[in-house]
């Protein structure tokens, strides 16, 4: 079994400081983590729920995927993130599987993980982030 956990959930919105406002006023969550990934172009706030989190992602510029994401559809569910204790090998079993890969190696992510990502075309239509601490 490749899957450990969930290790997020991510949630595109357009303002991640109304984002993160409403989640400590709904929930009394504050913020875990905040990072800003030059690299994607996203600026994002993790709440952390058990030894998961809720990751609230904001585009910080107009062609990252996050922005053409809300472009097209606005906020909401935008991937799923599965922890993993091997990210090549996992994505290697998912290829083999039939599923796309966007990322044909893994890289470095937030929070200093190792990701990679797959596409939904091929995942059942989940974009599915590849996370390994």
């Amino acid at each position: 079994m490749q899957l450990t956990e969930i290790d997020h959930i991510a949630i595109a919105v357009n303002d991640l400081d109304a984002a993160v406002a409403y989640y400590r006023e709904a929930f009394g969550a504050g913020v875990h983590h905040r990072e800003t990934v030059d690299s994607d172009g996203v600026e994002e706030a993790l709440i952390k729920v058990a030894d998961s989190y809720i990751q609230l992602t904001a585009a910080t510029r107009p062609d990252s995927p996050i922005a053409k994401f809300l472009e097209k559809r606005g906020e909401g569910l935008h991937h799923v993130g599965y922890r993993v204790d091997d990210c090549a090998e996992a994505l290697a079993q998912m290829v083999a599987a039939g599923a796309t890969p966007i990322d044909k190696v893994p890289r470095p992510g937030s929070r200093g993980t190792t990701v990679a990502f797959v596409h939904p075309k091929g995942s059942l239509g989940t974009l599915i982030e590849l996370v390994q601490e």
